[in-house]
């Protein structure tokens, strides 16, 4: 299945050259668009079991899935749905309006979360999803992500949290080498 959903990262356009400016701030001569196959049923279904896989090879237990917006939100609620676990979705901001949270979905003290991520390349924008969830008393069994792009995330989440990317940038571009893609 990793080698279907790498091949799907082609396939399905996932991948494009130029010059793109990340979440980060940095800089990029590529950019992965990760919404590509969560918003194809095959593709997020593949990305769903594979996660599920790895948390139980890994021995990973949780109590919720939860996915910052917006990229991750698809892919929580296939892992929610592949998993039988309720989903949670972190906000990048409290809303300005009903009850003002940054979490929807219930969270009690000491639910176990599995996080989830479409790309990271800092591990920012899924470290402060960490800290919302923990501020309620939430405790992070492990973050998934479904491609790490090998610039410090994985350093920076693996001080404090278990660290699970489904496929690194390394392995995408192997496999386009191997293949003679071109840009």
């Amino acid at each position: 299945m990793k080698g279907q959903l790498i091949d799907m990262f082609f396939s399905e356009g996932a991948i494009l050259f130029g010059r793109f400016i990340l979440t980060s701030g940095r800089e990029s001569e590529y950019y992965i668009n990760v919404k590509k196959l969560s918003t194809n049923p095959e593709a997020l279904r593949i990305i769903a079991r594979l996660m599920a896989e790895k948390a139980k090879t890994l021995g990973i237990e949780f109590d919720r899935v939860a996915g910052p917006e917006l990229g991750a939100v698809p892919i929580a609620t296939a892992l929610a749905l592949e998993t039988g676990k309720p989903l949670v979705i972190v906000r990048k901001k409290p809303k300005g309006h009903g009850t003002g949270s940054q979490i929807e979905g219930e969270v009690k003290p000491g639910d176990r979360i599995l996080l989830v991520e479409d790309v990271t390349t800092t591990g920012g924008s899924v470290l402060r999803a960490a800290e919302v969830l923990e501020n309620v008393g939430a405790e992070i069994a492990a973050i998934s992500v479904v491609v790490d792009r090998e610039e410090g995330a994985g350093e920076r989440i693996e001080k404090k949290y278990r660290f699970i990317p489904l496929v690194t940038v390394s392995e995408l571009f192997a496999r386009r080498n191997s293949a003679g893609m071109e840009e």
